[in-house]
């Protein structure tokens, strides 16, 4: 994909014990990771690239990165099996449904299906 002005291209998240979020986005959604040193990891296959920084402070989301599913249950039984907690339940919206989830470094994202 190429890069473009005004897209959105990158999304950086802060995690306390990076180990633990790879494992989590793994065998939740198949994300791979490159390791940055000991402080950084990039995740990809995601839809959009990223990375985790660690840190020490308490994590404060200030965005709402929303991903796609095509079967809400399904993905929603991954994340609570892969230590993720439910923060919003699967609620319909105009053009589908969603649920919000938190990871295990305290991010809260959402995903969401038009199935």
């Amino acid at each position: 994909m190429a890069i473009t002005d005004n897209h959105i291209n990158y999304v950086e998240f802060k995690a306390p014990d990076l180990e633990k979020i790879k494992q989590f986005y793994t065998a939740a959604f198949h994300w791979s990771f490159t390791d940055y040193g000991p402080t950084y990891v990039a995740f990809a296959e995601s839809g959009l690239e990223g990375g985790f920084e660690k840190t020490d402070q308490e994590v404060v989301n200030g965005a709402l990165v929303v991903l796609y599913h095509k079967n809400l249950d399904l993905i929603k039984q991954k994340i609570i099996e892969s230590n993720g907690k439910i923060s919003k339940d699967i609620f319909s919206f105009p053009g589908g449904r969603r649920f919000h989830f938190i990871d295990p470094a305290g991010n809260e994202l959402a995903v969401w299906s038009d199935k």
